[in-house]
């Protein structure tokens, strides 16, 4: 089943404490993130909180990206 951007803005927006461990369950959450923000109206309350959790889901990532070795940048 296709996933359109109706769909993707439904969905819950992630807790900051309940974020994913790995990078790359990271990525998929920062894609639909994404998503719901592209779908949301510029500057409206749906589309500032998909923003907010664009910017904690990026900072677990950069987090995540600084511990490897060597730091991915």
């Amino acid at each position: 089943m296709a996933t359109t951007k109706a769909a993707a803005a439904k969905r819950a927006p992630a807790r900051a404490d309940l974020l994913p461990g790995t990078r790359e369950e990271l990525l998929a959450l920062h894609k639909a993130a994404r998503a719901r923000r592209n779908a949301s109206v510029l500057g409206g309350h749906d589309w500032e909180q998909a923003q907010a959790e664009v910017g904690r889901i990026e900072v677990e990532i950069a987090r995540i990206e600084r511990a490897m070795d060597p730091p991915q940048v």
